[in-house]
């Protein structure tokens, strides 16, 4: 991905911080994003200002991710590569949901992306394509009632079915648009459960590999999506959850 340029949107921690690392580590420029700056700039001093650029903001507001492109163009000079990380959620039984907390789960999780989307559009078509890579969740492919939280199910199913609608819209721009579907993998919104005894008897018991993901599998997989090996692949979910939405 030697002078690719990308973005990774929720950046500052978790699985978005990894994916800004691979993809530098693989040769792109990287513009990384999130509300708190502090930790953008930790990793771009980790990382190398030439190959990172920080723009600090919050993704749910429409008017950012215009901001974010713009200025990772005027940065890097072009945009190869998006990749819609950010996301929220919390665990509450749907009779208990507010709808002022579903809109904001759906805002931050499923506007927000669509927004993205479509304002890198008109830098990819203009380099004659692009990757697009939608993280969504195998909480997006089935329901688990166990662990409740119909607002983030909600709108990572919305994720993938976007991803298929734009990827059948954009093709013929040159832009692919696919979808990364974790399992249970650490990260600050899991960081309770995977540190608690009967959560990780819950992991053990339902995921066929009897473990949560590690860090780096999912390396591959973004690297894969976002890169020239899938050069003929658009408006697909790879899901990476040791097996747990097969059965």
């Amino acid at each position: 991905m030697e002078g690719q340029v990308a973005i990774v949107t929720g950046a500052s921690s978790g699985l978005g911080r990894r994916f800004a690392k691979v993809l530098v580590e693989a040769g792109a420029l990287v513009s990384i994003t999130a509300r708190r700056a502090d930790r953008l700039e930790e990793l771009r001093s980790e990382l190398g200002p030439d190959r990172i650029h920080v723009v600090a903001g919050d993704i749910s507001d429409e008017a950012f991710p215009a901001q974010l492109v713009r200025s990772t163009v005027e940065r890097f000079g072009r945009l190869d590569i998006l990749v819609n990380n950010a996301g929220t959620g919390s665990m509450v039984r749907a009779e208990e949901e507010s709808t002022e907390h579903f809109q904001q789960v759906i805002s931050t999780n499923l506007v927000a992306v669509f927004v993205c989307c479509r304002e890198a559009y008109g830098p990819m078509r203009d380099n004659g394509g692009g990757s697009i890579v939608n993280v969504s969740s195998m909480l997006g492919q089935i329901g688990i009632g166990r662990i409740p939280q119909a607002s983030y199910c909600a709108s990572k199913g919305g994720v993938a079915n976007l991803t298929r609608e734009l990827a059948a819209q954009w093709a013929r721009s040159g832009i692919r648009v696919n979808c990364l579907a974790p399992g249970w993998f650490p990260t600050e919104m899991t960081a309770a459960m995977m540190t608690d005894e009967k959560s990780l008897a819950f992991i053990d018991r339902t995921v066929p590999m009897r473990r949560a993901g590690r860090d780096d599998e999912l390396d591959s997989a973004l690297l894969f999506l976002a890169g020239p090996g899938a050069s003929y692949v658009t408006g697909q979910t790879l899901v990476v959850d040791g097996g747990y939405s097969a059965i």
